[in-house]
Protein backbone atom coordinates (compact mmCIF):
# COMPACT_ATOMS: atom_id res chain seq x y z
CA UNK A 1 0.00 0.00 0.00
CA UNK A 2 2.49 2.34 0.60
CA UNK A 3 5.53 3.19 -1.23
CA UNK A 4 9.10 4.24 0.15
CA UNK A 5 10.23 6.12 -3.40
CA UNK A 6 7.67 8.15 -1.18
CA UNK A 7 -3.46 23.41 1.72
CA UNK A 8 -7.87 28.69 7.99
CA UNK A 9 -9.10 27.56 10.86
CA UNK A 10 -8.85 31.10 12.07
CA UNK A 11 -7.96 34.32 10.12
CA UNK A 12 -3.97 35.01 11.30
CA UNK A 13 -3.24 31.13 12.07
CA UNK A 14 0.24 30.83 11.73
CA UNK A 15 1.25 27.81 13.31
CA UNK A 16 0.10 24.95 15.39
CA UNK A 17 2.32 25.23 18.67
CA UNK A 18 -0.16 26.63 21.42
CA UNK A 19 -3.53 27.45 19.32
CA UNK A 20 -6.87 25.76 21.12
CA UNK A 21 -8.94 24.76 17.51
CA UNK A 22 -12.45 25.39 16.81
CA UNK A 23 -14.04 22.14 17.43
CA UNK A 24 -11.38 21.08 20.03
CA UNK A 25 -12.26 20.41 23.60
CA UNK A 26 -11.97 23.08 26.16
CA UNK A 27 -8.04 23.42 26.53
CA UNK A 28 -6.97 21.14 24.17
CA UNK A 29 -3.68 22.04 22.60
CA UNK A 30 -3.13 21.99 18.84
CA UNK A 31 0.94 21.14 19.54
CA UNK A 32 -0.55 17.50 20.58
CA UNK A 33 -0.98 17.34 16.40
CA UNK A 34 2.76 18.83 15.10
CA UNK A 35 3.88 15.55 14.58
CA UNK A 36 1.75 15.28 11.56
CA UNK A 37 3.09 18.08 9.20
CA UNK A 38 4.01 16.21 6.05
CA UNK A 39 7.84 16.78 5.52
CA UNK A 40 8.48 13.67 3.47
CA UNK A 41 8.97 12.27 -0.05
CA UNK A 42 7.05 9.52 0.49
CA UNK A 43 3.94 8.64 -1.30
CA UNK A 44 0.42 6.12 -0.87
CA UNK A 45 -1.13 4.19 -3.51
CA UNK A 46 -4.89 4.44 -2.70
CA UNK A 47 -6.38 2.36 -5.50
CA UNK A 48 -8.19 0.14 -3.41
CA UNK A 49 -10.20 2.96 -2.41
CA UNK A 50 -10.65 4.38 -6.04
CA UNK A 51 -11.83 1.07 -7.36
CA UNK A 52 -14.67 1.20 -4.45
CA UNK A 53 -15.85 4.57 -4.91
CA UNK A 54 -15.97 4.26 -8.92
CA UNK A 55 -18.66 1.33 -7.85
CA UNK A 56 -20.48 2.90 -5.04
CA UNK A 57 -20.80 6.29 -5.39
CA UNK A 58 -23.20 7.49 -8.27
CA UNK A 59 -23.54 11.03 -9.90
CA UNK A 60 -27.00 12.15 -10.92
CA UNK A 61 -28.23 14.52 -13.57
CA UNK A 62 -27.23 17.30 -11.57
CA UNK A 63 -24.15 16.60 -10.44
CA UNK A 64 -25.08 15.05 -6.84
CA UNK A 65 -23.49 11.63 -5.60
CA UNK A 66 -24.94 10.23 -3.57
CA UNK A 67 -23.52 7.02 -2.55
CA UNK A 68 -24.71 2.97 -2.31
CA UNK A 69 -24.31 2.51 1.42
CA UNK A 70 -25.93 -0.99 1.12
CA UNK A 71 -23.34 -2.17 -1.48
CA UNK A 72 -20.41 -1.05 0.20
CA UNK A 73 -21.66 -2.89 3.30
CA UNK A 74 -21.59 -6.06 1.09
CA UNK A 75 -18.02 -5.23 0.29
CA UNK A 76 -17.00 -3.88 4.05
CA UNK A 77 -13.66 -6.09 4.19
CA UNK A 78 -12.30 -4.54 1.07
CA UNK A 79 -12.90 -0.71 3.09
CA UNK A 80 -11.52 -2.37 6.23
CA UNK A 81 -8.74 -3.65 4.29
CA UNK A 82 -7.70 -0.06 3.69
CA UNK A 83 -8.27 1.59 6.61
CA UNK A 84 -5.77 -0.95 8.24
CA UNK A 85 -3.26 -0.46 5.48
CA UNK A 86 -3.62 3.52 5.28
CA UNK A 87 -3.25 3.25 9.64
CA UNK A 88 -0.08 1.57 8.92
CA UNK A 89 1.31 4.87 7.02
CA UNK A 90 3.25 7.33 8.36
CA UNK A 91 1.88 10.77 7.40
CA UNK A 92 4.97 12.96 8.64
CA UNK A 93 7.15 10.92 5.80
CA UNK A 94 4.77 12.10 2.69
CA UNK A 95 4.87 14.81 0.55
CA UNK A 96 2.29 17.79 1.36
CA UNK A 97 -0.05 16.66 -1.27
CA UNK A 98 0.27 13.46 -0.19
CA UNK A 99 -0.74 14.04 3.04
CA UNK A 100 -3.59 16.26 2.00
CA UNK A 101 -4.75 13.60 0.11
CA UNK A 102 -3.87 10.58 2.48
CA UNK A 103 -5.71 12.61 5.36
CA UNK A 104 -9.00 13.75 3.18
CA UNK A 105 -8.94 10.02 2.20
CA UNK A 106 -8.84 8.43 5.19
CA UNK A 107 -11.26 10.58 6.54
CA UNK A 108 -14.18 9.78 4.18
CA UNK A 109 -12.84 5.92 4.32
CA UNK A 110 -13.63 6.10 8.04
CA UNK A 111 -16.94 7.82 7.42
CA UNK A 112 -18.04 5.27 5.33
CA UNK A 113 -17.15 2.33 7.80
CA UNK A 114 -19.47 4.04 10.64
CA UNK A 115 -21.92 4.72 8.51
CA UNK A 116 -22.37 1.07 6.84
CA UNK A 117 -21.68 -0.75 10.26
CA UNK A 118 -25.05 0.74 11.51
CA UNK A 119 -26.89 0.95 8.00
CA UNK A 120 -29.65 1.36 7.63
CA UNK A 121 -29.83 4.81 9.38
CA UNK A 122 -31.45 7.89 8.42
CA UNK A 123 -28.93 10.33 9.30
CA UNK A 124 -25.07 10.16 10.62
CA UNK A 125 -26.35 12.39 13.44
CA UNK A 126 -28.28 9.02 14.99
CA UNK A 127 -25.20 7.47 14.82
CA UNK A 128 -24.26 8.78 18.30
CA UNK A 129 -20.78 6.95 20.11
CA UNK A 130 -20.55 9.46 22.89
CA UNK A 131 -20.47 12.84 21.54
CA UNK A 132 -20.72 14.52 18.27
CA UNK A 133 -18.31 17.39 19.01
CA UNK A 134 -19.39 20.49 17.01
CA UNK A 135 -22.99 19.02 16.17
CA UNK A 136 -24.29 17.89 19.58
CA UNK A 137 -24.79 14.12 18.43
CA UNK A 138 -22.62 11.93 15.99
CA UNK A 139 -19.76 10.05 15.37
CA UNK A 140 -17.35 12.53 15.23
CA UNK A 141 -16.03 12.91 18.86
CA UNK A 142 -15.11 9.15 19.36
CA UNK A 143 -11.32 7.91 18.59
CA UNK A 144 -11.89 5.39 15.54
CA UNK A 145 -8.16 5.52 14.26
CA UNK A 146 -4.83 5.30 15.27
CA UNK A 147 -1.91 7.00 12.95
CA UNK A 148 1.19 6.91 14.02
CA UNK A 149 0.70 5.44 17.85
CA UNK A 150 -2.42 8.78 18.33
CA UNK A 151 -5.34 7.90 18.73
CA UNK A 152 -7.90 9.95 16.14
CA UNK A 153 -11.47 10.73 15.89
CA UNK A 154 -13.02 12.35 12.91
CA UNK A 155 -13.10 15.67 14.58
CA UNK A 156 -9.02 15.54 15.49
CA UNK A 157 -8.63 14.99 11.16
CA UNK A 158 -10.43 17.63 10.13
CA UNK A 159 -10.35 20.11 12.97
CA UNK A 160 -6.96 19.88 14.63
CA UNK A 161 -4.72 18.25 11.80
CA UNK A 162 -6.47 19.08 8.73
CA UNK A 163 -7.58 22.82 8.64
CA UNK A 164 -4.48 23.70 10.58
CA UNK A 165 -1.86 22.15 8.81
CA UNK A 166 -2.92 22.57 5.28
CA UNK A 167 -4.72 26.07 5.58
CA UNK A 168 -6.61 25.62 2.66
CA UNK A 169 -10.47 26.35 2.58
CA UNK A 170 -10.68 23.78 -0.27
CA UNK A 171 -10.47 21.21 2.37
CA UNK A 172 -13.78 21.49 3.09
CA UNK A 173 -15.03 20.46 0.07
CA UNK A 174 -13.17 17.15 0.15
CA UNK A 175 -14.18 15.57 2.98
CA UNK A 176 -17.70 14.02 3.10
CA UNK A 177 -20.10 13.78 6.44
CA UNK A 178 -22.50 10.88 4.74
CA UNK A 179 -24.94 13.66 4.64
CA UNK A 180 -27.49 15.30 1.54
CA UNK A 181 -25.98 18.62 2.10
CA UNK A 182 -22.00 17.85 2.17
CA UNK A 183 -19.50 18.50 -0.69
CA UNK A 184 -19.48 15.53 -3.23
CA UNK A 185 -17.82 12.11 -1.98
CA UNK A 186 -15.54 12.20 -4.65
CA UNK A 187 -15.96 9.53 -7.36
CA UNK A 188 -12.26 8.86 -7.37
CA UNK A 189 -9.91 8.86 -4.66
CA UNK A 190 -7.40 11.91 -3.73
CA UNK A 191 -3.60 11.32 -4.28
CA UNK A 192 -1.17 13.47 -4.55
CA UNK A 193 -0.71 13.75 -8.21
CA UNK A 194 -5.00 14.91 -8.32
CA UNK A 195 -5.85 16.52 -4.88
CA UNK A 196 -5.81 20.14 -5.71
CA UNK A 197 -8.08 19.71 -9.23
CA UNK A 198 -10.39 17.13 -7.52
CA UNK A 199 -10.71 19.85 -4.56
CA UNK A 200 -11.28 22.50 -7.24
CA UNK A 201 -13.99 20.54 -9.05
CA UNK A 202 -15.64 19.48 -6.25
CA UNK A 203 -15.91 23.42 -5.00
CA UNK A 204 -17.72 24.21 -8.36
CA UNK A 205 -19.98 21.30 -8.34
CA UNK A 206 -20.61 22.54 -4.54
CA UNK A 207 -20.81 26.17 -4.97
CA UNK A 208 -23.23 26.17 -8.62
CA UNK A 209 -25.46 23.21 -6.47
CA UNK A 210 -28.85 24.31 -4.57
CA UNK A 211 -27.46 23.45 -1.45
CA UNK A 212 -24.47 24.67 -1.75
CA UNK A 213 -25.43 28.20 -2.56
CA UNK A 214 -28.88 29.42 -4.06
CA UNK A 215 -30.57 33.15 -5.22
CA UNK A 216 -33.90 33.95 -4.86
CA UNK A 217 -35.68 37.70 -4.64
CA UNK A 218 -32.51 39.26 -3.76
CA UNK A 219 -31.46 37.10 -1.27
CA UNK A 220 -28.44 34.34 -0.99
CA UNK A 221 -29.69 31.17 0.53
CA UNK A 222 -26.11 29.07 1.52
CA UNK A 223 -24.94 26.14 2.94
CA UNK A 224 -23.73 26.36 6.53
CA UNK A 225 -20.56 25.22 6.19
CA UNK A 226 -20.27 28.84 5.14
CA UNK A 227 -21.32 29.70 8.21
CA UNK A 228 -19.72 27.41 10.78
CA UNK A 229 -16.39 27.94 8.91
CA UNK A 230 -17.00 31.40 7.77
CA UNK A 231 -13.50 31.87 8.90
CA UNK A 232 -11.90 29.71 6.55
CA UNK A 233 -13.04 31.11 3.49
CA UNK A 234 -11.75 35.07 4.84
CA UNK A 235 -15.08 35.84 6.90
CA UNK A 236 -18.88 36.43 5.85
CA UNK A 237 -18.02 39.63 4.42
CA UNK A 238 -15.60 37.38 1.91
CA UNK A 239 -17.95 34.06 0.99
CA UNK A 240 -19.64 36.10 -2.17
CA UNK A 241 -15.67 36.92 -3.62
CA UNK A 242 -15.23 33.04 -2.30
CA UNK A 243 -18.66 31.58 -4.37
CA UNK A 244 -17.73 33.97 -7.35
CA UNK A 245 -14.51 32.20 -8.19
CA UNK A 246 -16.27 28.99 -8.39
CA UNK A 247 -19.87 29.97 -9.52
CA UNK A 248 -20.95 29.74 -13.09
CA UNK A 249 -21.66 33.19 -14.96
CA UNK A 250 -25.32 33.35 -14.07
CA UNK A 251 -25.02 32.55 -10.21
CA UNK A 252 -22.55 35.07 -10.07
CA UNK A 253 -24.58 37.69 -11.77
CA UNK A 254 -27.12 36.81 -9.11
CA UNK A 255 -24.77 36.83 -6.43
CA UNK A 256 -23.32 40.46 -6.93
CA UNK A 257 -26.45 42.15 -5.63
CA UNK A 258 -27.68 40.12 -3.39
CA UNK A 259 -27.78 39.90 0.28
CA UNK A 260 -26.63 36.77 2.43
CA UNK A 261 -29.73 35.79 3.87
CA UNK A 262 -29.98 32.07 5.80
CA UNK A 263 -27.87 29.41 6.21
CA UNK A 264 -29.10 25.58 6.07
CA UNK A 265 -28.57 22.15 6.29
CA UNK A 266 -30.07 18.68 5.81
CA UNK A 267 -28.42 15.92 7.37
CA UNK A 268 -30.25 13.20 5.95
CA UNK A 269 -27.82 10.35 4.68
CA UNK A 270 -26.47 10.82 1.09
CA UNK A 271 -27.91 7.42 0.32
CA UNK A 272 -29.16 6.10 -3.32
CA UNK A 273 -32.72 6.07 -3.86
Amino acid sequence: MTRLTRRTVLAGITGLTATTLIGAPAGFAASAFVQFRPNGSASVSHSAYDDLLKVHVKRDAKGYHRVDYRGVKANRAALKAYLVALQEVRPSTLTRAEAHAYWINLYNAATLDVVVEHYPVKSIKKINLGGGGLFGSGPWSKPLLTVEGMPLSLDDIEHRIVRPIFVDPLSHYGLNCASYSCPNLAVSAFTGSNVNTLLTQNARDYVNHERGVSVQSGRITSSKIYSWYAQDFGGKRRLKTHWSQYGEPELVAAIKPASLGRFTYDWSLNDVR
